[in-house]
């Protein structure tokens, strides 16, 4: 089982030809709300992935949070641990640029009253991947980390957005991933290589975990300890790079939960981040596992192992 304790969003995005400058005010080509929060995104990826999935989060008792739950619940996501609290529902509001590029801005209204406590014990067997990121306070996370830990759960943290974390809170994880930005925040923090096949070794020798770097059109770097292997992403037509970070994590997890090694799990994150780059939105981006199968195939060939 893959359980993600994580954010929960209505995304507001408006396509612009460029981003808009400081203190400009630029005419946008279009508008659309969509379901979104890493957290939803990841669950929502993984479970297209072919998982059986939980999440756990909040919503307010809002008009946003049916539409942010849409999906999810069109996608067989259990969502019985999704509580409603006295908070608005989250909201990112992204620029999409005709470059496909976007910039988004999030408020975390109920995910910040996210509570580990939600998530069941049961849910936290050894057979379970836990999937964290950074869009509900660090003091959560920790928490359930920490019970995760404690019941044999592997745990897997997308430390996305970046903020800082401590070498104690790295040393619980299973599975590191991050993009290059915050890649670059860790190493400055920790004392380690800036490069990306660098820090993802030292990381993986340091802590004795996986590490992945992904790095958008030029695929992603993915280590254990003592072996690193490197995967180039595909070509493709990009439309919109909204979810193909929360793609890539869901499939991944979904390949591991699955019983898939390092290399497999690289090839189906690789995929399905990609395929998520040539549609438009987030939730409404993410492939599935028919979808990914025909490119895993061919990329399985073109990972190489890096020294």
């Amino acid at each position: 089982m893959v359980v993600v304790f994580g954010s929960i969003n209505l995304d507001l995005v408006a396509r612009v030809p460029r981003f808009p400058r400081p203190g400009e005010t630029l005419a946008g080509e279009s508008f659309a709300t969509c379901p979104g929060g890493k957290g939803a995104n990841q669950a929502l990826a993984a479970a297209r992935a072919g998982a059986h999935v939980g999440l756990v989060g909040a919503v307010g008792n809002d008009a946003f949070a049916a539409p942010a739950l849409a999906l999810l619940r069109a996608g067989g996501v259990d969502l019985s641990r999704v509580r409603t609290v006295d908070a608005p529902t989250g909201v990112a509001m992204i620029h999409v640029a005709a470059s496909g590029e976007n910039a988004i801005a999030v408020v975390a209204g109920a995910n910040a009253l996210a509570d580990p406590d939600d998530v069941p014990a049961e849910w936290l067997a050894p057979a379970t991947i836990l999937v964290l990121q950074q869009e509900v306070p660090a003091a959560a996370n920790a928490a359930l980390a920490k019970r995760a830990r404690a019941h044999g759960a592997k745990i897997v943290l997308n430390a996305a957005p970046a903020r800082p974390l401590s070498r104690d809170a790295l040393g619980t994880l299973d599975v590191l991933i991050v993009n290059e930005m915050e890649m670059l925040a860790l190493a400055g923090e920790h004392g380690l290589p800036h490069a990306p096949v660098r820090f993802a070794q030292a990381f993986a020798q340091r802590h004795g975990g996986i590490c992945v770097v992904t790095q958008g059109a030029e695929g992603a770097v993915a280590a254990a300890p003592g072996v690193c292997c490197r995967l180039h992403a595909p070509p493709v037509a990009v439309v919109d790079t909204t979810g193909a970070g929360d793609a890539f994590v869901g499939a991944f997890a979904a390949a591991r939960d699955g019983g898939g090694d390092l290399r497999a799990a690289l090839c189906r994150g690789v995929a399905a981040g990609t395929l998520a780059c040539a549609r438009r939105g987030a939730q409404t981006a993410l492939p599935d596992a028919g979808e990914v199968a025909p490119l895993v195939a061919a990329l399985e060939t073109q990972i190489v192992a890096v020294g």
